[in-house]
């Protein structure tokens, strides 16, 4: 959580001073790019690297990338020196940082807790970035007012440091419950064409990495920048509190639904759940894209939230316990691939188009493919082998 809150706090910090100083839009939209085209182009490879090395120091490694970016900000803040080509470079390497983090983190995850227990350890850690995420904007503004941007960018390494320094304070490799001998394959071409080919052949990782990826494409990362002119249509047209829950409300109902999913056990990880829940989440959204009721936006987007919570903690379940265990790494990574490297399309499908038709149009058209292409998997999964599936998640 608190690594994911620095993450956050560095978007605050570092956007608005290239704001104040570039006010550039090309500059913020390859922000957007070049955060999560590494994931497109290197989870994969980073699966990889979790499943030959130990997880911690891959993430540890990550995460001084990230003081190492943090610290760079600050160090170009201070001396005036920020240049374009300074921007371009550090936000490409923080985007890099983020990607090589996931893989193994979930490694990591399932040495902690095994099979049985690793449905409730990815939704507690999703609703933990969910947290680092809703707290993110609220610190980084904190530290903006009381220490500046100089000060505050450098007060921000410091967050990183609690799992950086835990990480070398336990014994979880993400290879533990191995069974003796596995191989560890240095990942070539011919061995990323096999591991694709081997998630083909499972229809179940197939429907799974198909319904991350039309969620990343339809919805991905476009709201927050657009969230704006939403506010404006259900006249909220300052910033302040209105606008504030309106950008917290997706984040709040993601931690409040992990933690009732958590509690009452209620929604079982399966493929079909996963699938019923991306249905709600874009049906909810059509209702955001079209409500003109500043109460009714705020309670879909918290709801939606918590729908986009459980079709992302399932989906990754479901890959990770149905991947060969010399595999796992790569078969998350090409679930991240799908997950985050396609976010970047829903700059197109509802950021650009939105310049043609109307953001409100655009999003309703988006969320509404999204809701089609997922009940469509329903029928794609009548193929699945039951046996493919183990018992618990059927």
């Amino acid at each position: 959580m608190l690594s994911m809150m620095a993450d956050n706090v560095e978007h605050v910090i570092s956007y608005w001073v290239l704001f104040q100083v570039f006010h550039s839009p090309a500059l913020a939209g390859f922000a957007v790019i070049s955060h999560w085209v590494p994931f497109l182009l290197f989870s994969v490879y980073f699966g990889s690297l979790a499943d030959r090395f130990d997880c911690r120091k891959v993430v540890q490694a990550s995460q001084l990338l990230f003081m190492g970016v943090s610290a760079t900000w600050g160090f170009l803040f201070l001396t005036h020196q920020l240049e374009v080509w300074h921007a371009m470079a550090l936000l490409s390497v923080h985007g890099i940082a983020a990607a090589l983090w996931g893989p193994a983190e979930q490694l990591i995850l399932y040495d902690i807790v095994g099979p049985e227990a690793l449905p409730s350890a990815v939704r507690l850690n999703v609703t933990a970035r969910s947290l680092g995420m809703l707290c993110g904007p609220a610190v980084g503004a904190a530290l903006l007012v009381t220490l500046g941007e100089e000060y505050a960018i450098f007060a921000n390494v410091l967050i990183y440091l609690p799992l950086t320094i835990w990480l070398a304070r336990v014994p979880y490799t993400g290879h533990l419950r191995e069974e003796p001998g596995t191989k560890r394959v240095r990942l070539t071409p011919a061995g990323a064409i096999r591991v694709l080919r081997d998630v083909a052949d499972n229809p179940i990782i197939v429907s799974m990495v198909a319904l991350a990826g039309l969620g990343a494409i339809f919805l991905g990362a476009a709201l927050g920048p657009l969230m704006p002119e939403f506010a404006h249509n259900v006249g909220v047209d300052q910033a302040g509190l209105h606008y504030g829950l309106l950008m917290a409300a997706t984040a709040a109902g993601a931690v409040i639904g992990g933690i009732v999913l958590e509690s009452t056990g209620f929604v079982k990880p399966t493929a079909r759940t996963a699938i019923w829940a991306t249905v709600i989440w874009g049906v909810l959204m059509i209702g955001f894209a079209l409500t003109q009721n500043f109460a009714l936006a705020v309670g879909l987007l918290v709801v939606a939230g918590a729908a986009g919570l459980a079709h992302m903690s399932i989906s990754q379940t479901l890959v990770q316990l149905l991947a060969k265990p010399e595999e796992r790494g790569r078969v998350l990574g090409v679930y991240n691939m799908a997950a985050a490297g396609l976010k970047a399309g829903s700059g197109i499908t509802v950021g650009l188009l939105g310049a043609f038709v109307g953001v409100q149009w655009s999003l309703a058209g988006a969320s509404l493919a999204l809701t089609l292409l997922s009940l469509g998997l329903l029928l794609y999964l009548r193929r699945a082998d039951p046996v493919s599936l183990p018992q618990s998640h059927r």
